[in-house]
C-alpha cells in the first residue's frame, strides 16, 4: 500500500500538530517515524488510519483519500494506545471479533502467538498490564495480516526479551507478505537494524526523510583536543558539540575531508544522528 500525504495540516484548537506536510511512504517497505514527544507522530498515523481529517490538505491510500477509502482502510491495521475493545470483554473473545471483522485475520496465528508471548486469553482487555495489553495488540496487529501496519510505539512496556521476540516476528511477517510497516518509537538504536527508511519530525514539519544508510553516511563525529577540534570545525555544518575536560567531540554534516592528525572520526549511528538534530533544532 502507498500512503501519500500532500500539504497536510492537523490543527487542534490553537495547535499545530502537523504545519503543511508532504511526504510519500511507498509500498513494502519498513518506516520508522521518529521524533520527540509532540512531534506530530501519533497524529500522522491517526490521520492516515483515518481517525482523524487534516485541516488541511489530503492523505490518499493507493490514490484515493483515506476518509472516503473502504477499501484501502479495510488493508490498514492500526495500533496505538487507545483501546478500541468493551473493558468486560476477554482476549479470546477479542480475537474471536477480530476474526469477523477482518477476513485476513489468522485466529490459529493470534492463538500461536499469544502462547509464544504468554498471554492468557481468558484474562479480560481491561485487566491487562501495560506490557501485556502492548502485547495483545501487537498480536492482534501480527495476526490481521493486513497490507499495511502503523505500530505507534509498539514496544511500549514490554521487557527485552520480548521487544526481541516482537522485532523477529515483524521481519518474518514483513518477509512473508511484503507489507508495509510504519512504526515510531523512542528505542531508535534497538529498532534501527529493522528501519529502511526513517521519517525525523520536529514541530509537527518533516525534518529528515531518506534512507538510513544515505542519513549516517552524510554525517560523522571528529574528537580530539578542544582547539585542534575547533580549528577543524570552522565553516562546516555543525549538528552538535560536548566537551570534557581539554577534549571536544563534535557531530559534523557531511562527509569528512581533511582531517588533521591528531583527530579521530567515527561514524554516526541513526540515534547519535537524531539527538545530534534535535539539539541542532533546540539551538534555533
Amino acid at each position: 500500500m502507498t500512503i501519500e500525504l500532500k500539504n497536510v495540516t492537523r490543527r487542534f484548537s490553537a495547535v499545530e500538530a502537523l504545519r503543511d506536510v508532504s511526504l510519500t511512504f511507498e509500498a513494502g517497505k519498513i518506516y520508522g517515524l521518529l521524533g520527540n514527544n509532540g512531534a506530530g507522530k501519533s497524529t500522522m498515523m491517526n490521520l492516515i488510519g483515518g481517525r482523524l481529517l487534516p485541516s488541511a490538505g489530503q492523505v490518499l491510500l493507493d490514490g484515493e483519500p483515506a476518509a472516503d477509502s473502504t477499501r484501502a482502510l479495510s488493508g490498514l491495521f492500526l495500533m496505538n494506545e487507545g483501546s478500541m475493545f468493551p473493558e468486560d470483554m476477554r482476549v479470546q473473545r477479542a480475537f474471536d471479533w477480530a476474526a469477523r471483522f477482518r477476513p485476513a485475520f489468522d485466529r490459529a496465528e493470534a492463538d500461536a502467538l499469544a502462547r509464544q508471548f504468554e498471554l492468557n486469553e481468558r484474562t479480560r482487555v481491561s485487566k491487562l498490564s501495560t506490557g501485556y495489553g502492548s502485547i495483545f495488540k501487537l498480536i492482534l496487529a501480527l495476526a490481521s495480516n493486513a497490507d499495511c501496519l502503523l505500530l505507534d510505539e509498539p514496544v511500549l512496556g514490554l521487557d527485552a526479551q520480548h521487544r526481541e521476540m516482537f522485532y523477529k516476528l515483524l521481519l518474518e511477517k514483513y518477509a512473508k507478505n511484503g507489507c508495509t510497516v510504519i512504526f515510531s518509537t523512542h528505542l531508535i538504536s534497538e529498532a534501527a537494524p529493522l528501519v529502511e527508511r526513517a521519517v525525523i519530525l520536529r514541530r509537527g514539519r518533516v525534518l529528515r526523510d531518506a534512507p538510513v544508510e544515505e542519513l549516517t553516511a552524510g554525517a560523522y563525529t571528529v574528537s580530539g583536543p578542544a582547539a585542534a577540534v575547533d580549528a577543524y570545525l570552522a565553516g562546516r555544518r555543525v549538528l552538535s558539540e560536548s566537551a570534557v575536560g581539554g577534549l571536544r567531540s563534535a557531530a559534523v554534516e557531511g562527509e569528512p575531508e581533511d582531517v588533521p592528525a591528531g583527530l579521530e572520526v567515527s561514524g554516526l549511528e541513526l540515534q547519535d544522528l537524531y539527538i545530534a538534530l534535535m539539539e541542532q533544532e533546540d539551538r534555533k
